[in-house]
């Protein structure tokens, strides 16, 4: 094996040709989809927003319950809005889990593209080889010819150390002797030398259609966390709406003496235990991810196959990089046999499996560009770093996204829980490493940082 291909072997990476503004592209497709996000999520796949309603006031309903036509015409009203607000999360819900596919579909056309781009230039390289080798075979043939009593001035060239692959070739050719005696290296050295040249103009022409599907992929990405957005809106509203409006309906369908203040009372006392749930819940996070980060030096290793050592997560290093879950690396990077007949065959990343509710941390700080579904990644974040590295986390819990997009995280925080959603076959998160959106090995990339998987 040659040392070329030895070097090429060692480390599995998706590597590309970048252009010199590839990342500040991204970056302005990002910032312009940023733009759009909140005007976005008003308004998907033509639904009327339902938070664009008139809601009745406790005043209106105080003054429908004195009236019974009134009451009637307020209770249709009331039933209405509650349908309409069921009927806008799903279909917000359906239209993120239609745009998070898209988004899914995008980046795996633009990681096919990028092993191809990659394949096509280490065929390339290797043919360049081949062909260098083969014109120093036909000149150490020349040189035998020589001494051996040859004539021929063309000779002259293989002993001048400045004469170029490409003169060298042209003097073979106009070697009569030569050609007669070795006219399969000559073919040989021609051949492969126009093999090279093809497969480096095929190689030209794959980065050119990965920068056209990374472009696609952005923007898919952009429309996904849109519509991943306005869902979040609608159920909030839901959320937020649908208790009082349900306590709005009982007081008028009530024929009770029970007061128009004691229906808002209960659902004054619902608001408040639900804030007190839901800062129990983050109170309770913070503590689990501080108990993590106290108790994960434990380490762990793991290579790019399945299998590896069990260490915890979230501690930072001293290069301010953490390992992103506690677990084993249950399937490694690059080509796989894809596990129950799931998901992709080429594995951008690599699984680090453990129980469902697991905590995730972010590797380094950065900022959440994307947080939401994601097609066969299930729930999904991905974070952007300095440098035009990317990290990206997925098969989160449902419920489990504990960040938002355009968050501001640090290294080792606790972003998410471990889950199974998408094309999985067990809980474990599927951990990504991207340079400018070309996937490299997490397990290689990790350890130059002083952080083992």
């Amino acid at each position: 094996m040659s040392e070329g291909k030895a070097k090429r072997g060692s480390v599995f990476r998706w590597r590309s040709r970048r252009t010199p503004n590839g990342d500040t592209s991204r970056r302005q497709v990002l910032a312009i989809g940023a733009v759009g996000v909140f005007a976005a999520a008003a308004v998907v796949a033509g639904v009327t927003p339902a938070w664009a309603a008139k809601y009745p006031s406790w005043d209106d309903v105080e003054k429908a319950k004195k009236n019974q036509a009134a009451a009637a015409a307020q209770v249709t009203s009331i039933k209405q809005l509650i349908s309409d607000l069921e009927s806008q999360v799903a279909a917000t819900q359906a239209e993120a889990e239609k745009k998070g596919e898209e988004y899914f579909t995008a980046q795996q056309a633009f990681d096919d593209a990028a092993v191809r781009a990659d394949s096509l230039q280490s065929q390339a390289d290797d043919k360049k080889v081949e062909a260098d080798e083969s014109i120093a075979k036909a000149g150490q043939v020349a040189a035998q010819l020589y001494r051996s009593g040859g004539s021929d001035v063309s000779l002259s060239l293989f002993f001048d150390a400045s004469a170029s692959p490409d003169a060298l070739l042209g003097a073979l050719g106009t070697m009569s002797k030569l050609l007669e005696h070795n006219r399969s290296v000559y073919d040989q050295a021609v051949n492969a030398r126009n093999t090279a040249q093809s497969l480096s103009d095929q190689a030209q022409s794959a980065r050119d259609e990965r920068e056209r599907l990374r472009g696609l992929a952005e923007e898919a990405m952009v429309a996904a966390q849109a519509a991943a957005d306005a869902a979040a809106a609608a159920l909030a509203e839901q959320q937020d709406k649908k208790v009082e409006l349900e306590a709005q309906l009982a007081a008028l369908e009530d024929t009770t003496s029970k007061t128009i203040d004691a229906y808002k009372k209960g659902v004054e006392e619902e608001r408040k235990r639900k804030a007190a749930a839901a800062a129990a819940a983050a109170a309770a996070a913070a503590k689990a991810a501080a108990e993590a980060a106290k108790n994960n030096n434990n380490g762990g290793g793991g290579g790019s196959g399945g299998g590896g050592g069990g260490g915890g997560g979230g501690a930072v290093g001293g290069g301010g990089w953490a390992r992103p879950a506690s677990g084993w690396i249950s399937s490694g990077f690059g080509p796989r046999k894809s596990p129950g007949g799931v998901g992709s065959t080429t594995h951008p990343g690599v699984d680090i499996a453990n129980g469902y509710g697991t905590p995730i941390y972010a590797a380094s700080a950065g900022t959440v560009t994307y947080a939401g579904v994601n097609g066969g990644y299930g729930n999904f974040i991905r974070i952007s770093h300095s440098g035009g590295i990317s990290t990206a986390y997925g098969h989160i819990n449902p419920g489990g996204i504990y960040v938002r997009y355009g968050q501001t995280v640090s290294a080792g925080q606790n972003i998410a829980a471990m889950g199974s959603t998408g094309n999985s076959t067990g809980p474990h998160v599927h951990f990504e490493t991207r340079v400018n959106g070309v996937a490299y090995n997490p397990v290689s990339f990790m350890r130059d940082r002083g952080v083992s998987l």
